[in-house]
């Protein structure tokens, strides 16, 4: 395991899968990396609400993927290659164009923008979203692929996202139905008793 240019980013150089996307991913860090010395970074939980209100994604969703993804570490590398806070693949960031993965505004943003697609892509089902985001969309028919990673990752994601989303606020009460009280039966008033008339003599 080596770090990356002074940074606290890992990769690792004895695994052979994904050389290519390794070798991309440590090039654009080598580039980021001077730029990042000199101006660090901003604070990202409130730039990921930001960014999920611009997108109109559900509030706390943003924040469970990235917490998941990279724990929140900008710089970080995956063995696969995949780069920055949400874990942008070298081809997702270039079709995203996303020219920096480690700068946190365009990656989140880049990040958010993906996640909406899938979201769109399934009609609001949040669980598929974050499979598709996890597996690609192509490896998601109607359902979350059992692949030994992704059912995993999905499960870890919404439990961040049930632990970060905001409670609706409780219903107000009503007031109990009062009883409705039956109506007696309203007696007719008695009759006068018959009066003779008086006969005529």
């Amino acid at each position: 395991m080596s770090v990356a240019f002074f940074g606290d980013t890992t990769v690792f150089p004895l695994s052979l899968s994904f050389l290519d996307e390794k070798a991309h991913a440590l090039a654009a860090y080598a580039r980021h990396r001077p730029t990042c010395l000199l101006e660090g970074h901003p604070e990202l939980s409130s730039l990921i609400r930001d960014t999920e209100r611009r997108h109109r994604l559900p509030p706390g969703l943003l924040q469970a993927l990235v917490e998941v993804e990279s724990n929140t570490q900008p710089h970080r590398i995956s063995p696969a290659g995949a780069m920055g806070p949400g874990q942008l693949m070298p081809s997702t960031a270039s079709l995203l164009r996303v020219e920096d993965p480690f700068d946190p505004a365009p990656a989140i943003d880049g990040s958010a923008r993906y996640l909406a697609e899938q979201l769109a892509r399934y009609r609001g089902n949040v669980k598929l979203a974050v499979a598709a985001y996890n597996a690609g969309p192509g490896n998601v028919n109607g359902r979350v692929p059992r692949n030994g990673e992704t059912e995993f990752y999905v499960e870890k994601v919404l439990t961040q996202y049930e632990r970060l989303r905001p409670r609706p606020p409780p219903r107000p009460s009503r007031p109990a139905p009062a009883a409705k009280r039956q109506a007696r039966p309203v007696s007719a008033p008695p009759r006068p008793p018959p009066v003779d008339s008086p006969t005529s003599g």
